[in-house]
């Protein structure tokens, strides 16, 4: 058994509502004169009102290439980092130097040394922590992240693990690029983080939720249907409208295959942690399994309220079905996520 002891998330300090974003967008990325219909039709379509970015706006047009908006990203990193990892740790009664496990997840930023290791000394770990920097897993990190935690304790039941995700996704949006892509991008990504503490079944004395078991999937022939194309100018978003597609295609038979190796079908499921990846993802999850009315509104209002946070976003929605919905013991749970690969990872939960 692995248990979930808390879950802490942080947003990026400057808040804006979308029209706000929309305007700089508009200023850094359409020709001058352009028409911005366009532009305002798919960041009004994302159903995003505020979003939390990691600089001023004016800064942005600013950042030249990628060099200047990644030194950026790893000082707001650690910050960042630093405080979901304490709030984390306070909420679960434990220490810094409990933690022997520290996993570190992002795709909007690099760093060597890792941020992780940056964080050793700031948060007080112990000089022989376990370290894991994982890059690449994009929106899906959140409940893959959450999956490798789990494997780690089955391992090493008296052990203490955190999962860090830090993603400061307005630091990729590209300037002078008109793309479709991009300007979807910047109407849905916003800038946030979250770090969940986990303790193996030696350790479980605390109340949160368990991981009763995981799945990962990979689907054929998808591997241009999300990602980067790293450029001089940053990371240049891969986004194709297949994504809907993908997921009608694959994620009934998934989850319905998943569940029933556990004697359950998706009515049994109570909470549905779903990352948000936008409107048009998120009906095509509710439509190809029959959900209930209401089964997605934490994930819905999170999506309102941050935009996608990329791999913090479903440890977000984790965070606030904990808080909101107040589970009833011994019910299940469906953590779920997809991202490049193209993937989805399936994190089966009781509180």
């Amino acid at each position: 058994m692995t248990r979930i002891a808390a879950v802490h998330g942080v947003l990026a300090p400057h808040r804006h509502t979308q029209r706000e974003i929309t305007d700089l967008v508009a200023r850094m990325c359409l020709p001058p004169g352009a028409d911005r219909r366009v532009l305002d039709r798919l960041h009004t379509n994302a159903q995003v009102r505020t979003r939390h970015v990691v600089l001023p706006l004016e800064r942005y047009c600013e950042l030249d290439g990628l060099g200047a908006a990644n030194d950026v990203f790893i000082g707001a990193a650690v910050d960042l980092g630093a405080e979901a990892v304490r709030g984390a740790l306070r909420t679960a009664g434990l220490r810094p130097t409990d933690v022997d496990l520290l996993m570190f997840t992002s795709v909007t930023g690099v760093a060597a040394p890792s941020i992780d290791a940056r964080l050793v000394g700031r948060l007080g770990l112990r000089p022989d922590v376990k370290r894991l920097p994982v890059f690449g897993l994009g929106c899906v990190a959140g409940a893959a992240g959450v999956a490798r935690l789990h494997d780690y304790l089955l391992g090493w039941p008296d052990h203490v693990a955190v999962l860090l995700s830090v993603e400061l996704c307005s630091l990729t949006f590209q300037r002078d690029d008109a793309t479709p892509a991009n300007l979807v991008a910047t109407g849905l990504f916003g800038d946030g983080a979250a770090a969940v503490v986990a303790v193996g079944d030696r350790r479980a004395t605390t109340a949160g939720p368990e991981v009763v078991a995981t799945r990962s999937r990979m689907y054929p022939d998808t591997e241009r249907v999300m990602g980067w194309d790293i450029r001089s100018s940053g990371f240049k978003v891969v986004l194709d409208p297949a994504v809907p597609d993908v997921v009608r295609q694959y994620l009934a038979d998934d989850v319905h295959g998943f569940l029933q190796e556990h004697g359950l079908k998706p009515k049994d499921v109570a909470h549905w942690v779903c990352h948000p990846g936008g409107p048009k993802v998120l009906e095509a999850v509710s439509d190809v399994l029959s959900l209930p009315e209401g089964a997605l509104d934490v994930t819905w209002r999170s999506l309102a309220a941050v935009g996608n946070l990329s791999s913090s976003s479903v440890l977000h929605v984790l965070r606030d079905t904990l808080e909101q919905k107040r589970p009833e013991p011994g019910t299940p749970g469906l953590l779920m996520a997809i991202g490049p690969g193209f993937c989805c990872e399936l994190v089966l939960l009781r509180w």
